[in-house]
């Protein structure tokens, strides 16, 4: 029933607000892009999005307008991708893992542990054909597919030491809805729990939950090392972004204000490449000075050890994925790294 009521609200709000939103009125008012996202200003997402605001409504000369909802002020992670289908919010940039449940569980790859050994070869795959293919399935759902903006690697966080992947046994994690996050949490014998990113904070604060994985910026800027006490740089998952839009908003715009667009949203995309691994540096930087939680750096046996711990996740995972899309994943990373 929440989820039909949902719907009938946000239709009904997408007919009061069509007009303006589709296209320039006869009164040449502005093409107004309401722009939501889950995480704070300070982010790179954040920033990365102020910064398409501000190159879109200058190089369209005013005829764009950006309306920037942050932190899930306008639609909660949950809610955001209905939204967007039903016109009621243009633009989003959730993470990678919110299209499984939608019905595109290839996007799961990039969830994948030790899948990627650095951030350029990320990079490689969503620019070349795996990341061209994995946008084009979105039309299929009423989505265009922008722009990748990434965040960065992962961390574990929990309230006792966790040095070796037998630490986590038992403890209640914090994960996205995703089936690779699920296998890889019931790999280290965690127990999963499936929380809206929004909730996270309370969530671990209560002990809802133990523990959680995110990248040092959100666990900074949502203050979740105020209730934790350990994270350790596991950095054995990737965190990432698609940047969409609404297909039938995107398709009835103007081919000069689309094109004008496409030149801000790649701009802004190379800005947030630039500033997503120093905001992250910065961020364990903040979390270390601020003594509340310790952070744990591991040697390259212990490394080892998670490697080894994580890496069958790829093969339970495969057959849901698809074969033929892991294995190909993984022959382009290993193309990539071999000397």
């Amino acid at each position: 029933m929440k989820t039909m009521s949902l719907a009938r609200g946000l239709a009904a709000s997408a007919l009061l607000n069509g007009f303006a939103l589709t296209g320039v009125s006869q009164a040449q008012e502005p093409i107004v892009i309401k722009f939501s996202h889950v995480v704070t200003p300070e982010t790179a997402k954040g920033r990365a999005a102020e910064r398409f605001k501000q190159l879109a409504e200058q190089r369209s000369n005013g005829r764009v307008k950006v309306e920037i909802y942050p932190n899930g002020s306008l639609y909660k992670d949950k809610e955001e991708l209905e939204a967007l289908q039903l016109g009621s919010v243009q633009m989003l940039a959730p993470s990678l893992s919110k299209f499984g449940p939608l019905g595109e569980k290839e996007f799961e790859v990039f969830d994948i542990p030790y899948m990627f050994p650095n951030r350029e070869s990320i990079e490689r795959v969503e620019s070349g054909p795996i990341g061209r293919k994995l946008m084009a399935k979105l039309e299929t759902k009423g989505i265009t597919g922008l722009s990748f903006w990434d965040n960065g690697f992962m961390i574990f966080s929990a309230n006792r030491p966790i040095s070796v992947p037998s630490d986590l046994k038992g403890l209640k994690m914090r994960i996205q809805s995703s089936k690779v996050k699920e296998a890889q949490t019931r790999a280290l014998h965690a127990i999963p729990q499936v929380t809206a990113f929004s909730d996270a904070y309370q969530a671990l604060q209560t002990g809802v939950v133990d523990g959680t994985e995110n990248t040092w910026s959100n666990m900074y800027t949502q203050k979740m090392h105020e209730v934790q006490k350990y994270a350790v740089d596991t950095y054995h998952g990737y965190l990432g972004y698609a940047v969409i839009v609404n297909a039938k908003f995107w398709s009835d715009l103007p081919p000069v204000i689309r094109a004008t667009l496409e030149s801000a949203m790649k701009d802004a995309t190379q800005y947030e490449h630039e500033i997503a691994d120093k905001d992250n540096e910065d961020a364990m930087a903040a979390i270390e000075k601020s003594g509340r939680t310790k952070i744990l750096h591991l040697t390259p046996e212990q490394r080892a050890a998670w490697v080894k711990a994580l890496l069958p996740v790829r093969d339970a995972v495969a057959g849901r994925l698809g074969s033929d899309l892991v294995t190909e994943l993984a022959r382009d990373q290993a193309m990539a790294t071999s000397p």
